[in-house]
């Protein structure tokens, strides 16, 4: 269910996610035009997160509700009103669901990030390559790539696994760790309010699945516009000549240093456009394939 969502939600956000990526990058997006060229430039870079969405987020649902139940059974045993099953769960009164939502969603981040860094450098660099090669700002050592597989062949080649691939794991862990344990947590507390405005509103009449769209679409934009700044360096970090040395401080100042502080959210407007769907996506279609899958009748709230 989760993989099934996670590649809807590449197709719907990619295009969103290549101008992100060219506007933290300095390269910019004068070069599209409304034509289909541009067009399939946006759609650039997709492969790889389109072969690892469904990993991705098969591996983080799953995480997450693993570690809700190793919660439950090590810290919650005695309390029935709270179910192992991430699906059946409520938000209780007391605080504690919300912080075992928290905890949760963290560890679900940081597992990802062993899947997510090297294919979301590869994506940068063919999303920013072209540009590139015209902007003799930007180093880039390289051969242009002629597909990810060749990306991830020469990245390999020249710089290895862990400071080629993996270049960029620390800032990416730095991104997702916080953005997921708020992720998870404010989904269900957004939704759970939601529920109740519409039951309010409609008396016995329940809408799950806008409940839970509208909380998806929220949460994923209230969690990157917290941790965004990290994501600017993660994309400079990954797209600039793989000799350089800097780490996430020294990117930082030189970023703030080049263009000043409103640098460190360039591009967040389009993100903010790309999370709303893209979120708002991703949890309808992962309940819905998990009802289909489990054959349950109906979307527990």
């Amino acid at each position: 269910a989760g993989g099934i969502a996670g590649t809807v939600s590449v197709f719907v956000g990619h295009p969103f996610d290549t101008v992100k990526v060219r506007c933290q990058s300095g390269t910019g997006v004068a070069a599209l035009k409304p034509n289909l060229n541009s067009l399939l430039l946006l759609y650039r870079g997709m492969g790889p997160p389109l072969c690892s969405a469904g990993a991705v987020n098969a591996l983080v649902f799953s995480a997450y509700g693993w570690s809700s139940r190793v919660w439950d059974t090590t810290m919650e045993a005695n309390n029935d009103m709270i179910s192992s099953n991430v699906q059946e769960a409520t938000v209780t009164s007391t605080g504690d669901f919300k912080l075992k939502n928290f905890v949760c969603g963290a560890f679900s981040g940081l597992l990802q990030t062993f899947i997510l860094c090297p294919t979301e450098h590869i994506k940068c660099r063919l999303q920013v390559q072209e540009a590139s090669l015209l902007n003799t700002s930007v180093a880039t050592p390289l051969l242009p790539y002629n597909g990810p597989t060749d990306a991830a062949y020469q990245i390999y080649e020249s710089h290895g696994i862990f400071r080629g691939l993996y270049r960029g794991w620390v800032v990416t862990a730095f991104r997702e760790v916080p953005a997921f344990a708020l992720y998870f947590s404010s989904y269900d507390f957004i939704k759970d309010y939601t529920n109740r405005a519409l039951k309010l509103r409609y008396g016995t009449e329940q809408n799950p699945w806008i409940a839970s769209g509208l909380a998806g679409g929220a949460s994923g934009c209230f969690t990157w516009a917290l941790v965004y700044p990290f994501d600017v360096i993660k994309t400079r970090i990954q797209t600039r000549s793989l000799n350089c040395t800097k780490g996430i401080y020294r990117t930082g100042l030189d970023i703030i240093a080049e263009s000043g502080w409103r640098a460190m959210f360039r591009g967040l407007g389009v993100t903010l456009i790309r999370a709303f769907p893209v979120n708002g996506v991703i949890f309808p279609v992962y309940e819905f394939s998990l009802l289909k899958l489990t054959g349950a009748d109906r979307m527990i709230d």
